[in-house]
């Protein structure tokens, strides 16, 4: 099952895809839905089933209106907490030292000689895949914003004016509702672009943290129950209707140094991370960035990535914003 959610007569909707060209449309929000199959103890395929409705949509209809919408959302956006990790795919840490500049030498050092990108990602190959009720390696972690920072498939991604790069990073989100009783519950996974500021990151390590604090987008398709273990997409960069970049990528645990369950873990074991009815949205971590290709992007260049197994793709276009807010802290 996937669904989708989409601005219904002024209202959010949460609707099952049943085609290319149709959703059916649920009686509900997604959230509202998860909710709904947390409080009954049942499957979300069993809640989806009981919120149907007659109501059949045009899925290209509601992509040329822009009428999507994540298809997980909070009705207060404070209240969806937008994070993720890195260097858990194999080969990230190459793309990572690729980028950091740092030589093939250096890559291949004793440990004593590693830069922390390597040590990290060491960690994660030797310790990322725990046997099942033990404590794997953490991976690393990053924030990006609540809510606010969340822009809806189709739509445009905006990038600040002080922003060095502006660069799209294709990534599996795992998508997450917070039970009444603080136990954080799947409600599935979608295709997401982390979108960061590269030349930042690049610039000093430390700086990680800076250049996480970005816009992003997921969707448009949440794909409900077991994630395909090996998954195989397409990143791509559109500009005037042209191809500018494209590449295939690799997602899946099979392609990761980390299990998912490990990730979670490690995200959710902090008790600031279980607040009874937030939403998190969790990337997973890529191993394939244009910018690796020394690609500049530009503003109304075109974001695309593609997963069979998650129907429709993420496209957002790029727009740079033009002023810098001008920030000034008073005394009270």
């Amino acid at each position: 099952m996937r669904l989708i959610q989409c601005d219904h007569q002024g209202q959010v909707h949460a609707a099952l895809v049943e085609s290319e060209e149709q959703v059916r449309l649920l009686d509900c929000d997604t959230y509202t839905l998860a909710n709904r199959a947390i409080s009954a103890g049942q499957p979300m395929s069993d809640a989806i089933t009981a919120a149907m409705t007659d109501t059949r949509l045009d899925y290209q209809a509601l992509v040329d209106d822009k009428r999507l919408l994540p298809p997980l959302t909070h009705p207060d956006p404070a209240h969806c907490l937008v994070t993720g990790t890195g260097l858990t795919h194999l080969g990230s840490a190459d793309t990572r030292s690729a980028m950091h500049a740092q030589s093939q030498k250096q890559a291949q050092a004793a440990e004593e000689d590693m830069t922390d990108s390597m040590r990290m990602f060491k960690l994660g190959v030797e310790g990322g895949k725990p046997n099942a009720g033990e404590m794997g390696a953490q991976p690393e972690w990053f924030y990006k914003g609540d809510g606010q920072c969340v822009m809806a498939p189709e739509a445009e991604i905006p990038s600040p004016a002080f922003a060095q790069d502006a660069g799209e990073e294709p990534e599996l989100a795992g998508l997450y509702v917070i039970g009444e009783e603080g136990l954080p519950w799947r409600v599935g996974y979608a295709i997401g672009n982390e979108f960061s500021d590269h030349v930042t990151e690049r610039f000093n390590y430390l700086w990680l943290a800076h250049s996480k604090l970005r816009a992003c987008s997921f969707g448009p398709e949440l794909l409900i129950g077991e994630l395909p273990a090996h998954l195989e997409g397409t990143s791509s960069i559109q500009r005037n209707g042209e191809t500018l970049w494209k590449k295939p990528f690799l997602t899946g645990e099979a392609n990761m140094a980390h299990s998912l369950a490990n990730l979670e873990y490690h995200h959710f074991k902090y008790s600031g991370f279980r607040r009874p009815g937030d939403v998190h949205v969790h990337f997973f971590g890529t191993a394939t960035l244009s910018f690796a290709d020394n690609i500049k992007v530009r503003e109304g260049d075109r974001f695309e990535i593609c997963i069979n197994e998650f129907g429709r793709p993420l496209r957002n276009s790029l727009r740079i914003e033009t002023d810098t807010p001008a920030v000034t802290v008073k005394a009270l």
